[in-house]
């Protein structure tokens, strides 16, 4: 399928999906908000779904829009002391919450982009938080939605590992993932900080499941796109999805070797951030992503080929360096860490001299021929 192929609507479109994946081990799908990600996840699940209520057969655990949804807010307006976060445990995602301590499989994950801390009470279907440390007779508190959302996302991390695990009887029905936004409004820094979670997840020796993840976020496709190595594998598909206006139809193209804004996406966030002066140490990692990435379509075998060097190679030496260093460690979500004036100062020379060196469209980046001292 080079040139692509139509689909009438959306379950003809999911029906698709799920042939393509019984030689297939992921699908990356990339589309518009608008397009229709949402919808077309859930005929993913409804054809894998018999019967009617709890006790039908399914064979899809799902992440998107709906799934946020089994969580929401009592916000104890009478006492206005005891917010928690409720789930609709007549939900089937929730089937391990009784029996398979979700708190102690959550809170790994969780640790690795929040500073606060949970319980969940089983019984009636709630969860509190806490600030980390704080003593048992402290009041819970209310996190914020980029926190809920993040909670949320670990909690459905820790209900794909049991999915993974066949000694697990009570995801046993799960085949497929179908994973859509993983986390809205992402960031630059969720993109990749996600992006690499996820993709180290799916890639653990023996996962047995088959796994669909659609985006309207390019930079997080991209990520998944390097991290899955769409590239080369061929367990591995990667398309964009389009509507047509005219009938409603539904085209899906490969996105070839690499996707279309391979460079430009990361490298538009890389000059807004430089722009704004806001530049954090994760910043230091997108770089490198490009420079890596140029430097094998050039023919080069180290990314440093691609950073400027004055006569006696000193400029060339100490970025190559800085960038690896820079480029390595765990940053939170919610705290990244802000870059040094002096690594600022070095991050802007070495991205300058590499849109001077590689120019792009100017309408992306503006002033960036300018700031590389271009006529």
């Amino acid at each position: 399928m080079t040139l692509g192929q139509s689909f009438a609507n959306l379950p003809t479109l999911a029906t698709h999906l799920r042939s393509e994946l019984e030689n297939k081990k992921t699908i990356l799908l990339y589309a518009y908000n608008g397009t229709g990600k949402t919808r077309l996840s859930m005929a993913f699940k409804d054809i894998g779904k018999e019967g009617e209520g709890n006790d039908a057969n399914r064979d899809t655990l799902y992440f998107n829009a709906f799934t946020e949804d089994l969580f929401h807010w009592d916000n104890d307006l009478q006492t206005d002391s005891d917010r928690r976060l409720l789930l609709n445990t007549e939900s089937r995602f929730f089937q391990g919450l009784f029996e398979l301590e979700m708190d102690n499989r959550i809170r790994p994950l969780l640790q690795r982009y929040a500073d606060f801390d949970f319980r969940i009470d089983v019984e009636n279907g709630a969860v509190r938080f806490w600030p980390k440390g704080a003593a048992d007779d402290d009041p819970n508190i209310k996190v914020s939605r980029g926190e809920e959302n993040i909670f949320v996302w670990c909690f459905f991390l820790a209900v794909v590992q049991l999915a993974m695990d066949p000694e697990i009887d009570a995801y046993r029905w799960v085949k497929y993932l179908y994973i859509d936004d993983p986390i809205s409004s992402l960031d630059e820094h969720n993109a990749i900080s996600v992006g690499n979670h996820l993709a180290q997840l799916l890639n653990k020796p023996g996962n047995p499941l088959k796994v669909v993840i659609s985006s309207h976020h390019p930079l997080f496709f991209n990520v998944m796109h390097n991290e899955l190595d769409a590239r080369k594998s061929k367990r591995v598909s990667a398309y964009f999805i389009s509507r047509s206006k005219a009938d409603g139809s539904y085209a899906l193209r490969p996105t070839g070797a690499t996707p279309f804004f391979h460079h430009v996406a990361v490298l538009t966030e890389l000059y807004k951030a430089d722009q704004s002066g806001e530049l954090y140490t994760y910043h230091f990692n997108m770089l490198r992503s490009v420079l890596e990435k140029s430097a094998s379509f050039h023919g080069f075998s180290n990314f440093s080929a691609c950073i400027s060097q004055g006569p006696d190679d000193p400029d060339g030496v100490l970025h190559a360096r800085l960038i690896n260093i820079m480029s390595h460690g765990n940053y939170s979500l919610f705290e990244p860490q802000q870059m040094l004036e002096e690594n600022k100062a070095y991050f802007r020379q070495i991205l300058t001299s590499f849109l001077n060196r590689y120019p792009y469209n100017p309408d992306l980046l503006p002033n960036a021929a300018e700031a590389a001292g271009t006529p």
